[in-house]
């Protein structure tokens, strides 16, 4: 089950223009990101947070409309947002979209990508889409899909990442390691409509900026596991 959590951040339109969501779907607004999904052409099915950022009218409105509110206190351990993800994955989802997790708040932005690195979503393909990019992280190997000439950056997220192996970027790595700090890996560049990278120690963070926004739903595999 594919679960689109949308955030209370920033949004860019269209944030993909190739994302369809289906009636199996889980459609999850964090507080007041609710009101972004309605602006983005989505319906909650579920609204989780504080509802600090929740106004009256919108809750009534949603509540007509079948929505239901999971309500947490506003003195608590987990953003809104980490709620979200633990509950969808509660619920079953075996695929994650995070929409309006990027962009103001500086604070909140390094959490959200930070939320990728949580064990629970090892074996759950999860992703970060804001726009013309996109943000995974990378426990073993992933394919991505794209157009010669996007940007990809890999930046090692807790330590250094080591035993890269990378296909189809212009600057490849074999057997390579990134330094945690160093911004060696960043504005890589896609050679080919598919490219491959895999990591054997650490965790790898990988940005890619779409040239053409519309490939960003064509499939992905991103997560933890060996995606061969």
């Amino acid at each position: 089950m594919r679960a689109v959590i949308v955030a209370n951040g920033p949004t860019v339109k269209p944030p993909v223009p190739s994302l369809m969501v289906g009636d199996d779907d889980l459609v999850v607004g964090v507080n007041g990101g609710a009101r972004n999904a309605l602006e983005l052409g989505l319906k909650p099915q579920v609204v989780i947070g504080d509802m600090d950022s929740m106004e009256t009218e919108l809750r009534e409105r949603l509540e007509e409309e079948g929505c239901r509110f999971v309500e947490h206190p506003s003195r608590k351990d987990e953003t809104d947002s980490e709620l979200a993800v633990r509950y969808v994955l509660s619920q079953g989802a075996t695929e994650l979209i995070l929409l309006a997790a990027l962009g103001g708040r500086i604070d909140h932005t390094l959490a959200n990508v930070m939320l990728l690195a949580i064990p629970e979503l090892g074996p759950v393909s999860a992703r970060l889409i804001d726009g013309n990019q996109e943000v995974l992280l990378i426990r073993d190997k992933v394919l991505l899909e794209g157009h010669p000439g996007d940007k990809v950056s890999l930046l090692p997220l807790s330590g250094d990442a080591a035993g890269i192996e990378t296909e189809g970027l212009e600057y490849p790595l074999r057997h390579g390691t990134l330094k945690f700090g160093a911004a060696r890996g960043v504005s890589n560049v896609l050679t080919a409509p598919q490219a491959s990278v895999q990591v054997e120690r650490g965790l790898l963070l990988l940005v890619h900026h779409h040239r053409n926004p519309s490939s960003i739903d064509s499939g992905i595999d991103a997560h933890g596991g060996s995606n061969e």
